[in-house]
C-alpha cells in the first residue's frame, strides 16, 4: 500500500522554537524563557532538542486574554 501524498503546505504536528516564535510573534529568546518558566503549553523534550505541540500553541494563543502568560513573570 501507498501512502498518500502529504500537501505541499501542511503546517507539522510539531513546531521548533523558532517556528513558534514566529507564530507568536516574539523573539526566540523570549519564548525560551518561557518555557523554561514552564509558562508554553505542550513542550516536548527530545534530547537536547525542544519541539512544540502545534494545536497546544494554537490553542493556547486562542485562549490567553489580556494577561498573557508569555509576557508575565512569576
Amino acid at each position: 500500500m501507498s501512502t498518500p501524498p502529504v500537501a505541499a503546505d501542511a503546517t507539522p504536528a510539531f513546531l521548533t522554537v523558532e517556528e513558534a516564535a514566529e507564530i507568536l510573534r516574539v523573539n526566540r529568546k523570549t519564548l525560551y524563557e518561557a518555557i523554561r518558566l514552564e509558562q508554553v503549553p505542550g513542550v516536548a523534550r527530545i534530547g537536547k532538542t525542544l519541539r512544540i505541540r502545534r494545536v497546544a500553541l494554537l490553542e493556547w494563543t486562542a485562549g490567553k486574554g489580556r494577561d498573557s502568560a508569555l509576557g508575565s513573570r512569576k
